[in-house]
């Protein structure tokens, strides 16, 4: 994904921003936002990343994830149950 994630579509605000999902105890710091060029995290789960470690986000609307990528990994428990495509995945678009 890159980036720290995609900010969704709206009024500008905090709602719209992916949060930090996994590791656990990570938070935006407030002076960037998600998909900068750099993201900078803040939080007890910070201290065990180093530069390049992957950190997943929770976007706050599904259409903008959809629009960038073909398929979905569903995850229960730390482990993935079920990929799925999106309407991407699938050759569609809605413009």
């Amino acid at each position: 994904m890159l980036g720290g994630g995609w900010v969704a579509s709206g009024a500008r605000g905090r709602d719209r921003l992916p949060t930090p999902a996994w590791p656990t105890g990570l938070r935006l710091t407030g002076t960037e936002g998600a998909g900068e060029v750099q993201t900078p995290l803040v939080g007890p789960g910070a201290a065990g990343l180093g530069i390049g470690d992957r950190v997943w986000f929770r976007h706050a609307k599904a259409g903008e994830l959809c629009e960038h990528v073909n398929e979905l990994h569903l995850v229960r428990g730390g482990e993935v149950v079920d990929v799925v495509p999106t309407y991407r995945g699938e050759g569609r678009a809605f413009l």
